[in-house]
């Protein structure tokens, strides 16, 4: 019985720090957007044809530029959202300034694919509000 009172209280048995239910849900989500954003990048790179291409747009990379700026960011993306597992701050942190960059990117990104960059934009809001609810919210309300 002791053990559970210190996993709602955020100490594990073993001593090291209990993931909260929205740290996991955060951690889940920036995996899934990572790998989008991968697929994404993928995809611009080898210039497919699902993308359009805009002209006369405030940002004018070209499409392999954007692909290899995604990729990256995805790869970047989905490491933190597996270092979240942890319940480290700084992960928390790092998580929050990734989220917010895959934000700004896909925005940038909507004149190419808006419906993938629209989904990917509300992934990373979810992600932003569930990092920054705490880690002891679950203890708090539970």
């Amino acid at each position: 019985m002791a053990t559970h009172s210190a996993d709602r209280a955020g100490v594990t048995a073993r001593g090291g720090t209990a993931v909260s239910g929205w740290t996991v849900f955060a951690a889940v989500m920036m995996i899934f957007g990572g790998v989008m954003a991968i697929f994404q990048g993928i995809a611009a790179i080898a210039e497919d044809d699902v993308f359009v291409n805009t002209k006369n747009f405030t940002f004018q990379w070209s499409l392999t530029g954007w692909g290899w700026l995604h990729l990256i960011l995805g790869i970047v993306v989905a490491l933190a959202g597996v270092a979240l597992f942890n319940g480290a701050t700084w992960a928390r942190v790092v998580g929050i300034a990734l989220a917010g960059l895959s934000m700004i990117a896909n925005f940038a990104w909507l004149p190419w694919y808006p419906f993938w960059a629209a989904a990917l934009i509300v992934i990373d809001g979810f992600v932003i509000w569930a990092l920054c609810v705490g880690p002891g919210r679950d203890a708090r309300t539970g």
